[in-house]
């Protein structure tokens, strides 16, 4: 039996929670209920800002609900990550009408992980089929999951799912015990480029603070609202989250968050927000009032790496772009992500699309992979 929710209080947290972070996974804090939450309860991602909440929960016979989608009904393609605007662009020049769509995806995120909530690869396949009756009943031109698990892209992409690949750079530790032992791992002149870095923004008299749990305070938040908006107003012209989200997962997820601070003196300059999971740091948002040389390099990169060597992390994921991140010790990774489209001539062309933008990416993670920062005996 299939629901659609629309709005996450149609669900119990406990409900999302044994789906998205079943005991025994890795914890992903960006796909906790909390998180999801802070999203619509703040009007970060409503129906008012493109993101209509369309969650789709599947419940066995006896009522429980054994799946759930992260899904919403979009009239735009922003705050995605995975970019589509030209096929609208070619759809609505045809005559045809590309919003509204579907998109299951954490808003705002380009944080691989679960997608298909369900416990079992048959449910998940049966989420997808699902998910493409919705788009029916909505009279969505499309579903587009992204940034999922590779093994439900193999398994579920094929028959009407097209697969679509690209390029993420993620910070891998085999078990450093401090920062100076990943510098030596690096090949001499990375090495040497980094202490450079770091050394330039010390000079500059700017000190960090990591701060997680009750040390983060509503001042915090005021502080790296000012940063985040400052920042994406340059980049993207209008920010997506506003400031009543910080104080919600501040709230919710205080435990699960890392909040690097930039200080010169007394004044707070610029900060990293980052989500701790079981096994990786996500770093996510940032913003500066100071255009400090290197100061980008220090609060997202290597406090991030820091971070991790001390509480034995295995990985750091930096978002979305940014081949810079390689010289500073972040490998290329691939990222996945399906789309269903219900017109069959405008699928036929993206297919073909798709098979071409696929082997671009693999020949660019081996041209990427082929420049690592490591010496040469260092093997991951």
């Amino acid at each position: 039996m299939r629901r659609v929710l629309a709005s996450l209080r149609d669900i119990s947290s406990g409900d999302w929670d044994r789906l998205a972070n079943p005991p025994g996974s890795e914890f992903n804090p960006l796909v906790s209920y909390a998180f999801f939450s802070a999203l619509e309860e703040s009007g970060s991602a409503t129906a008012k800002t493109g993101w209509t909440p369309r969650h789709l929960a599947f419940a066995d016979p006896s009522g429980a609900i054994v799946g759930l989608a992260p899904c919403y009904r979009k009239s735009h393609s922003y705050g995605e990550y995975v970019f589509d605007h030209a096929w609208a662009d070619a759809y609505n020049r045809a005559g045809g009408r590309y919003y509204p769509k579907l998109q299951v995806a954490v808003p705002f995120a380009p944080v691989p992980g679960p997608r298909l909530f369900a416990p079992t690869a048959e449910l998940r396949a049966e989420l997808s089929r699902n998910l493409v009756d919705l788009c029916t009943e909505e009279q969505a031109s499309s579903v587009h999951i992204t940034f999922l698990p590779e093994p439900d892209w193999q398994a579920i992409g094929g028959g009407p799912w097209l697969r679509r690949t690209d390029i993420q750079f993620h910070w891998h530790n085999p078990g450093y015990a401090t920062f100076d032992d990943f510098l030596a791992s690096l090949a001499a002149a990375k090495r040497k480029n980094i202490r450079k870095e770091r050394a330039a923004i010390a000079a500059e008299g700017v000190s960090f603070q990591c701060l997680t749990g009750e040390a983060i305070t509503e001042a915090h938040w005021d502080a790296f609202f000012r940063f985040y908006m400052d920042t994406g107003s340059r980049k993207w012209g209008q920010p997506y989250l506003n400031r009543r989200f910080f104080s919600l997962i501040g709230e919710s997820l205080s435990r699960h968050i890392l909040l690097v601070i930039a200080s010169r003196g007394r004044r707070m300059i610029a900060g990293a927000l980052n989500f701790i999971g079981s096994e990786a740091l996500y770093g996510r948002n940032w913003g500066a009032l100071e255009p400090l040389p290197f100061l980008h390099f220090e609060a997202c990169y290597y406090q991030a790496i820091e971070f991790a060597i001390d509480h034995k992390l295995t990985r750091v994921e930096a978002g979305a772009q940014g081949g810079h991140k390689l010289a500073r010790g972040y490998l290329p990774c691939k990222t996945y992500s399906l789309h269903y489209l219900a017109h069959k001539g405008l699928a036929r062309a993206v297919a073909d699309y798709l098979a071409a933008e696929r082997l671009g990416v693999d020949e660019e993670a081996a041209a990427l992979a082929g420049h690592s920062p490591f010496r040469r005996e260092q093997d991951f």
